[in-house]
């Protein structure tokens, strides 16, 4: 997600994470949640981590739900 400066900043911005902190909470729930919304509520960055990831957009969307 930090690959890419535009949708690094905005990942940063719209959850109030500093890199740091994303890093740190890799483990949390709360720290997942809001990385899986911020995905949810932006397509391109969806379609953009599920084809990084090698999972279709349905299985993060699924696993949000999950957490």
């Amino acid at each position: 997600m930090l690959g890419e400066e535009a949708r690094a900043g905005r990942l940063l911005a719209l959850t109030g994470l500093s890199p740091q902190a994303l890093r740190a909470g890799l483990g949390d729930p709360a720290t997942l949640g809001a990385v899986f919304d911020f995905l949810a509520a932006h397509e391109p960055d969806l379609l953009a981590a599920s084809a990084a990831l090698g999972v279709e957009p349905g299985e993060l969307i699924a696993a949000r739900e999950r957490l």
